[in-house]
């Protein structure tokens, strides 16, 4: 099954090209056909009176015996002088249409053509989550492949999102831009300016980033939250698309242990008890369409790694949308977390964050489990301590003993935190996909 996807693909990739390429040798041949037949009465008089002039002209300055090896090597160096100036004239054509479609371009023709050829040619990719682990994801796949979907939770109610949310009435934009950006293709600059945050200020701007601003500005200029993120997408030039799991305003409700009921994702995180189920409010909230499509024609779907309450289940608690994982033929994919988080995964292993999908999602939506088996350095993990934050443990036996195929790898990237390393993640789920 896996290598007929990949042979489609392959077959798929590049269609366009190769239309262009069958009309350009149709054109050639249609061409000399039509020199065959026309030169006799057209061409050849034209190249008779073309020789009589050079003859003419080289007469003056050699004898007439030389006048045909003068010709001869004179037309050799036009041949040769004509070739380079359609090299050069293509060249740099292509070079100015490509400055203008890509202002980042550095002017690598051939490289730009086989990096984006190759990126067309990978995996159709979902990615499923929200928060910085999706982000650190993309960031590594872009690399990997351009057919990415990144499907986004959007229950998110806590700084610039839960403001924006509340004052304009749209979904959080937050998690959206933290994709946008991982995929983006643009300058550095405008990444930038779309990450800064207005630390300090006074005012209605105090917390605000720019790239949530815009967004906000985007929805009231095209009327519809989707089509925002897509003005904004070609803006930012990403390499796939980023959708919300739902256009409906949903807040996240959960059951704690001790049977209380917490809603709203602040409160929940900060409650300080232990999470036995989390819901959507409402629950019957509808898919995005194109979220669905893009589930049933993928090759792997990718789920996490972020918080495994708050941002990693909310999208499969969208009705239908962890039902179409269960059904696609992807390999799919679950990357555990590196650490525990306060509040929401206190002292879980890899099998208890595989456990919170079974007793939450209702749906086995997964067959590999990506653990991180590098452990970070003694310094760091007493600096996560006093966090109250501790390694998970990638307990291979007992997810082995779950039915699924536990992978271990080294994942980390260890600075003065302990976090996914994004090329690492990605390396991993498109070697599990073959």
């Amino acid at each position: 099954m896996r290598g007929r996807r990949r042979i489609r693909r392959w077959l798929a990739t590049g269609t366009n090209l190769r239309r262009s390429l069958y009309l350009l040798l149709l054109g050639i041949a249609v061409l000399l056909g039509g020199v065959a037949l026309s030169f006799q009465m057209l061409l050849l008089p034209g190249l008779n009176a073309i020789d009589s002039a050079a003859s003419g002209v080289f007469g003056w300055f050699f004898d007439e015996s030389k006048v045909p090896l003068a010709k001869h090597y004179a037309g050799g160096a036009m041949l040769i002088l004509g070739i380079y100036f359609l090299y050069l004239g293509a060249r740099f054509g292509l070079r100015e249409v490509m400055r203008i479609l890509n202002p980042g371009y550095e002017g690598r023709i051939v490289g730009t053509f086989l990096k984006r050829q190759v990126l067309s040619a990978g995996p159709n990719v979902v990615a499923v989550g929200g928060g910085t682990g999706l982000s650190t994801l993309l960031r590594g796949l872009k690399h990997k492949t351009s057919r990415i979907t990144a499907v986004v939770t959007v229950t998110d109610e806590g700084g610039s999102s839960g403001r924006l949310r509340e004052d304009k009435k749209i979904l959080p934009p937050g998690d959206i831009r933290n994709c946008l950006v991982a995929l983006a293709d643009a300058e550095k600059a405008m990444t930038d300016l779309f990450q800064h945050r207005f630390e300090g200020a006074s005012g209605s701007l105090s917390g605000h980033s720019t790239g949530n601003l815009l967004i906000a500005a985007m929805v009231d200029i095209t009327g519809d939250f989707d089509k925002a993120v897509q003005e904004i997408s070609h803006v930012l030039a990403i390499r796939g698309r980023v959708l919300p799991a739902t256009l409906e305003s949903v807040r996240l409700r959960a059951e704690m242990e001790d049977g209380s009921e917490i809603c709203g994702e602040p409160n929940i995180v900060s409650s300080g008890l232990r999470i036995r189920r989390i819901f959507l409010d409402p629950a019957d909230a509808a898919p995005l369409p194109e979220v669905l499509m893009a589930i049933a024609e993928a090759d792997v779907i990718a789920i996490g790694p972020g918080s495994i309450f708050t941002s990693v289940i909310p999208p499969l608690l969208v009705p239908g949308v962890a039902q179409a994982i269960a059904e696609s033929n992807a390999v799919k994919v679950y990357i555990c977390n590196v650490m525990t988080q306060p509040g929401e995964s206190d002292e879980f292993t890899a099998s208890d964050h595989v456990h919170a999908f079974e007793a939450n999602v209702g749906t086995r939506v997964f067959d590999h489990v990506l653990l991180n088996k590098a452990i970070p350095g003694e310094y760091l993990l007493k600096k996560y301590a006093g966090f109250g934050q501790e390694f998970v443990e990638p307990d291979t036996d007992r997810i082995r003993g779950m039915g699924l195929r536990p992978v271990a790898a080294n994942l980390i990237s260890e600075t003065d935190l302990v976090r996914h390393d994004p090329m690492r993640i990605a390396d991993s789920v498109i070697r599990i996909a073959g």
